[in-house]
């Protein structure tokens, strides 16, 4: 008989990194042969098929209670766990799930956070106490729960983010001489993405060579949105007037998915991730951009660190508009340097796949449920 998952998480059409996330895992794992369902975060009612097969809506005072009992007809669920997507203070009402379930819990922690709130150190500590297993993207998180938060490190499972097969035939960086190179950021667009500095490092690179294509594509995160409106975006567009930067520089405001992304990004000659955080141990879209076998430029976050130290990229410090050209100028003019990139890139593209991954989340799935079973080297 086939293993029973469930899934809670956000979902599609829900536009957010995790729902996209989730949904792939799930398809990976049926493909594998997993009985799969899903437990959707959702604001308000909505229309619902399958593989949800539960919707928890915020502000339902029953909310956790319903949620726990369709769980408890799984053999494991697989939690994934963003202080932004449950309701409650921090997301604190995923404490009020993990009270009432009663099958083992596989927590998948999308932030580790090294100077958390109080209420957010009560909130993982709750996750970490009733967690049969941890799962971390990085080593990195691994090492701030073993390190920070005292956890055994028999309990965290270190598996890559996922992604899709999308290296282009023949591998490497194929760019058209006729066309001017293309540089890309992608992704939900809100505050600390750091798209102001890749700007000012454009006009930087002007002085020294002819501008690259910058595509910035993605919409403004929901929620950004909801609070914001489009203030963020309409400050980089001013930005981009301010410094004549108009005929290279183009926003792309749609949200993409699927086959449409994974053309957009094969078409990349340089993946750009100026991003602010000091603090982020997990990125979908570096892994995407690094499983396309992309060179990728990135500030110094945590997770770019560990994946392209190796020669998959550049790092540079953040909001350094002169490192950014530096870095662009190297990757774009040196001969040789964005295959180089490429080739390790692409490297390290097998054991990023979801098939892959799907694999070893069904493995941990068998562990928790068999305590026994002998963990996997």
């Amino acid at each position: 008989m086939s293993t029973r998952l469930a899934v809670v998480s956000t979902y599609p059409s829900t536009p957010c990194g995790i729902a996209t996330f989730s949904a792939a895992l799930v398809t990976h794992l049926a493909a594998a042969g997993a009985d799969v369902g899903v437990v959707r975060l959702v604001d308000a009612p909505e229309d619902g098929a399958p593989p949800v097969v539960h919707q928890w809506v915020a502000g339902d005072p029953s909310g956790a209670r319903s949620a726990a009992a369709v769980l408890d007809g799984y053999d494991v669920v697989v939690l994934q766990h963003e202080y932004g997507i449950y309701p409650g203070p921090d997301g604190q009402d995923v404490l009020d799930l993990m009270a009432r379930v009663r099958v083992p819990v596989v927590t998948v922690l999308h932030t580790v956070l090294t100077r958390p709130s109080a209420n957010q150190h009560r909130v993982l500590a709750g996750l970490v106490a009733r967690s049969a297993a941890l799962v971390t993207m990085t080593s990195t998180a691994r090492d701030r729960l073993v390190e920070g938060w005292g956890v055994d490190p028999a309990r965290v499972v270190v598996v890559p983010h996922g992604a899709e097969d999308n290296r282009a035939p023949g591998g490497g960086v194929q760019r058209l001489p006729e066309r001017p190179a293309t540089v890309l950021t992608w992704g939900l667009l809100s505050e600390g993405k750091g798209i102001e500095w890749a700007l000012l490092g454009l006009a930087e690179l002007r002085r020294r060579t002819p501008l690259p294509t910058y595509l910035v594509v993605g919409r403004t995160h929901p929620r950004v949105l909801e609070r914001d409106g489009e203030a963020y975006r309409d400050r980089l567009v001013a930005l981009t007037r301010d410094l004549d930067l108009t005929e290279s520089v183009r926003f792309d405001g749609r949200y993409l998915s699927g086959t449409e992304l994974r053309a957009v990004v094969r078409g990349a000659d340089v993946v750009l991730l100026p991003y602010d955080s000091s603090e982020q141990v997990t990125s979908g879209v570096l892994t995407e951009a690094v499983a396309a076998g992309r060179p990728v430029v990135s500030t110094r976050f945590p997770h770019a660190v560990e994946l392209l130290s190796g020669g998959a990229g550049l790092l540079v410090p953040r909001r350094d508009p002169a490192a950014i050209a530096d870095a662009l100028e190297r990757v774009l003019t040196v001969d040789g340097l964005a295959g180089e990139m490429a080739a390790t890139a692409q490297r390290l593209a097998d054991a990023m796949l979801w098939p892959a991954v799907a694999r070893q989340y069904l493995g941990l799935a068998d562990r928790v449920r068999h305590p026994a079973l002998p963990a996997a080297v």
